[in-house]
């Protein structure tokens, strides 16, 4: 079942053209890639998509969306005394729309740190994580709603190696337990071909949309990136 439709979006600022006729579509359950050089436009066609930007063209829902969001960089001083459950809670609250008991609200927050595995981060200070433990909390953060569709900015930006071993993996098993569908930006060839169901090729413009196994040849690849891009064979992980 098709869940989502772009069609010839355009998206401008200023009167110039920030991405333009940008045309794919996304199955209910099913992981769409963004690939493309630094400003090539793909965090537009995000915020285009989380309605923050004018656009021209359609956005199609086949479904009612429930959209959960993790930013690329999340801005936060981390020399403020604050935990984890109080980062969450801050979230929650703002996120509700009814009057839940502050048990019940605790309660759901563990739920969603144990489902990414940081159930014992609870009462750690958020200037105490790691990068890649900083990750899994902001991805917990998204669950609130239970978003049937997630949105991810470069998962695995400015993370530690041992955390961005484990982020996709993580993906992967919450979208089957959840049932999501998911969007990511990313510049991981090797996990866009290993991760994605399909995959769309952006430099301002439409380059391509398909399976990354059929579609990111190298003569496609140097289209998208400029020649003299390194191409590496891919060799697929069994999960």
């Amino acid at each position: 079942m098709i869940i989502l439709e772009v069609k010839n979006l355009s998206v401008g600022y200023n009167s110039h053209l920030a991405v333009k006729n940008i045309s794919f579509s996304l199955e209910e359950g099913k992981t769409l890639a963004l690939l493309g050089p630094n400003g090539a436009g793909k965090s537009t066609i995000f915020k285009a998509i989380l309605g923050l930007l004018p656009y021209q063209g359609d956005i199609i829902w086949h479904k009612k969306p429930q959209i959960g969001f993790v930013p690329q960089r999340f801005d936060f001083d981390k020399s403020i005394p604050v935990t984890v459950k109080e980062f969450m809670l801050l979230h929650a609250n703002s996120n509700l729309q009814f009057w839940f008991p502050p048990k019940k609200i605790i309660s759901d927050i563990k739920k969603k740190l144990t489902l990414v595995g940081a159930a014992g981060l609870l009462d750690r200070k958020i200037g105490e994580l790691s990068s890649g433990q900083f990750q899994r909390i902001l991805i917990a953060r998204a669950l609130f709603g239970r978003p049937n569709i997630l949105l991810f900015d470069e998962p695995t930006a400015d993370i530690d190696i041992e955390g961005e071993m484990t982020i996709y993996p993580l993906l992967r098993k919450l979208s089957k337990e959840l049932g999501f569908t998911l969007i990511i930006i990313s510049h991981d060839l090797n996990i866009v071909y290993d991760f994605a169901d399909k995959v769309v090729c952006v430099n301002k413009k439409m380059m391509c949309f398909g399976a990354p196994k059929k579609i990111l040849t190298p003569k496609q690849l140097n289209e998208l990136y400029g020649e003299g891009v390194g191409f590496y064979v891919h060799h697929e992980h069994k999960h």
